[in-house]
C-alpha cells in the first residue's frame, strides 16, 4: 500500500482519512420483500440436560451453589443433586443445536467460582429441540416436564 492511501476491505471506494462511513440499517420487512422466505436460522428453543460429577462435597454447599446459579440465571428449570453429582435442566434459545450445546458446555465452568459450585466436570449433555421434547413426553419416554421448579436432592 502506498503512503497516504487508506485500506479498503471488500473492494469498496476509498475514503479520505478521518471521513466517516454512513451506516444503513435494513429491517426484516425490507430484506424479505418480493415473496422470498425468511432464513430458517432464527432462534429456537432447545431443552438442555447437563450432568456433572466429581469428588464428594457437602450437600449444603452443593445446594447453595445450585441455588445461586438459579438466582443468577433464572432460565434454569430444575436442578437435582447429590454429594457427588448433579443434573441441571433448562430451556436455551439458540440458532441451532451447536450453539445451544456450546452455551451448555460453558455453563458450569464459567459460573463455578461465582456461584460457589463444586469443582466437578461435565459428564453428560443432552440437547433436544422443543418438538422432540414434547413428543417424548407424549409417548411416555424421558423425564416428565419439570413440575417442581427449583433445586432438589435426588
Amino acid at each position: 500500500m502506498r503512503p497516504g492511501a487508506t485500506a479498503s476491505r471488500g473492494g469498496g471506494t476509498s475514503r479520505a482519512a478521518g471521513e466517516e462511513r454512513t451506516l444503513t440499517s435494513v429491517t426484516s420487512s425490507d430484506a424479505y420483500e418480493g415473496g422470498a422466505e425468511e432464513p430458517q436460522d432464527l432462534p429456537r428453543l432447545w431443552h438442555v440436560t447437563l450432568s456433572v460429577s466429581g469428588p464428594e462435597a457437602p450437600l449444603k454447599e452443593v445446594r447453595r451453589g445450585l441455588e445461586q446459579l438459579a438466582h443468577d440465571h433464572p432460565f434454569l428449570l430444575t436442578s437435582r443433586y447429590a454429594n457427588d453429582h448433579a443434573e441441571i435442566r433448562y430451556w436455551e434459545e439458540a440458532r441451532d443445536l451447536h450453539d445451544a450445546a456450546a452455551v451448555a458446555l460453558r455453563l458450569w465452568g464459567e459460573h463455578r467460582r461465582t456461584a460457589g459450585l463444586p469443582p466437578w466436570e461435565i459428564v453428560g449433555l443432552e440437547v433436544i429441540d422443543r418438538q422432540t421434547y414434547h413428543q417424548r413426553i407424549a409417548e411416555g419416554y424421558g423425564l416428565p416436564p419439570a413440575a417442581r421448579v427449583g433445586v432438589h436432592p435426588y
